[in-house]
């Protein structure tokens, strides 16, 4: 063997996939190995900027419960147009998943990433100048596409640049902002009438997110593109530089990067594009059907219960008038609504930082199974309230709603959405975690536009029944179809 082809072998042998480097862990010159890799600047600088897309939509989401009181009085908005509105946002996330988050597949992680803000900003300021109902669909539905984007691009973009061993805990830890931004919509919503108190008040709710909303574009644009991505297209040397972008630090470790041009980058399917219908093919049925049944299941209690909690409270606790007569008696029951969801969605971020806690440690499959059972208890004790009267009907109505948000975050709400950014290849990871969160939207815009109709037609009790049975099924379908990912190397999902 001549030294020319030692070199090369040589060479060859060193070569690694592209998580392998995220995932190698620095030694001391003794030759001792830290237990985990810090994370790099460029790292925290994806997650922060992935973490406040999912803010947005749980502000928006949520504000919209708060702001519907307002927008129904001001445009004279019947039941079913009600409806409408309360599901346009979701009806736009289901096709921004479906339509815009597939393209990261194509066009990249890094300019769908800065694209989803383009279009969040510009729906959102259009809706301040909207005069009547088909205008604010119409923005709403505009907001969602933006938002839908966000689902499978968000989650790509940080699974595929962070470590394995962590990549439950940081990837739920970004989720964990669609909690905190529902908690702050429904403050701020509440802030916003106290400080207005007028019909104008929905579009100064709004406006708050503008400039938020402009400053995280602009970071977008200053972080690198998905290596994964890249290699698995064949641009090794355009993937090598943006490892080398993404893992820069001090002291510099690895000190060279040597990406493999064969095996675990390359999908033995086919590499690079893949159409719609691979989702369903032998390799990847299984992992459609496991990240998206549960996901639309969960999405019935999760967005019906979230975003009509201000307007059950306020038909619990309002402010005693049975017909409302006034403006006056529309904010004080809207103030007072909002001030109780509030309450009740704190318990959101407690089962989003359980979540984030036990992900890795627990497993993803235990902890959803768990959650639907525990979503369950928390509408059956609700459902008792029905029976009861004055303190006892606000306990149970509280006690319930608050452990319903608690299991669900600690549970369905949270692994649904790590589990569909992982159990696909990374040539159609983009496409199936599109399609996961398309076909889960599906659910909540019925649940959206059908809730306040049901709410009137067959009434509270039968109402949470219904989602009762929802939430066990989503228990059954999780254990049948279950793909465990913790602590899986992304690079040999799907092989």
């Amino acid at each position: 063997m001549d030294d020319t082809t030692a070199a090369e072998l040589a060479a060859t042998a060193e070569a690694k996939s592209v998580q392998d480097y995220i995932d190698e862990l620095p030694a001391w010159a003794d030759g001792t190995r830290l237990k985990s890799a810090p994370m790099t600047a460029m790292q925290w600088r994806i997650w922060l900027l992935a973490a406040t897309g999912k803010f947005f939509e749980g502000f928006v989401v949520f504000l919209t419960g708060v702001a519907l009181p307002l927008i129904v009085r001001e445009f004279h908005i019947a039941p079913a147009e009600k409806g409408i509105i309360s599901a346009a946002s979701l009806a736009g996330i289901l096709f921004g998943a479906l339509l815009l988050g597939g393209l990261s597949d194509y066009f990249g992680r890094k300019r769908m990433f800065i694209a989803e803000m383009i279009i969040f900003v510009a729906f959102l300021a259009l809706l301040l100048l909207c005069s009547n109902f088909v205008s604010l669909a119409i923005c709403l539905f505009g907001l969602g596409l933006a938002l839908g984007c966000d689902y499978p691009t968000a989650h790509m973009i940080i699974s595929e640049n962070i470590p394995s061993a962590n990549r439950g805990k940081l990837v739920l830890g970004a989720f964990g902002f669609q909690a905190l931004g529902a908690l702050a919509g429904t403050g701020v919503g509440a802030l916003v009438l106290v400080l207005v108190p007028d019909l104008s008040a929905w579009r100064w709710m709004y406006a708050t997110a503008i400039i938020p909303a402009l400053a995280v574009t602009v970071g977008r644009f200053f972080v690198v593109e998905s290596a994964n991505w890249l290699a698995v297209r064949g641009a090794h040397d355009e993937a090598e530089q943006s490892v080398g972008r993404l893992l820069r630090r001090i002291p510099q470790y690895p000190a060279s990067i040597r990406l493999a041009r064969n095996g675990a980058n390359d999908g033995e399917e086919g590499r690079g594009r893949q159409s719609f219908l691979a989702l369903f093919n032998s390799r990847n049925r299984r992992a459609t059907i496991f990240a998206s049944v549960p996901w639309f299941i969960q999405d019935l209690g999760t967005y019906g219960i979230g975003i009509f909690t201000p307007v059950i409270l306020a038909a619990a606790i309002g402010g005693g008038a049975d017909h409302i007569r006034s403006l006056s008696d529309v904010i004080s029951d809207d103030i007072l609504a909002a001030k109780g969801a509030a309450l009740i969605d704190i318990l959101l971020l407690v089962g989003i930082a359980c979540a984030v806690m036990l992900a890795d440690r627990f497993g993803r499959i235990r902890l959803q199974i768990i959650g639907f059972i525990g979503c369950a208890a928390g509408l059956l004790l609700a459902s008792f309230s029905v029976d009861a009267a004055g303190e006892a009907k606000i306990t149970l109505i509280f006690a319930g709603f608050m452990l319903f948000d608690f299991m669900t975050n600690l549970g369905p709400n949270a692994q649904t959405y790590l589990l569909a950014g992982e159990v696909f290849p990374t040539e159609v990871r983009g496409m199936g975690a599109g399609f996961a969160a398309a076909f889960a939207k599906i659910g909540a815009v019925a649940t959206a536009f059908l809730f306040p109709i049901l709410l009137a037609g067959i009434g509270t009790r039968l109402l949470l029944y219904g989602l009762i049975v929802a939430s066990l099924l989503g228990a059954v379908v999780t254990w049948l179809y279950r793909i465990e990912t913790t602590g899986v190397n992304l690079d040999r999902i799907g092989r």
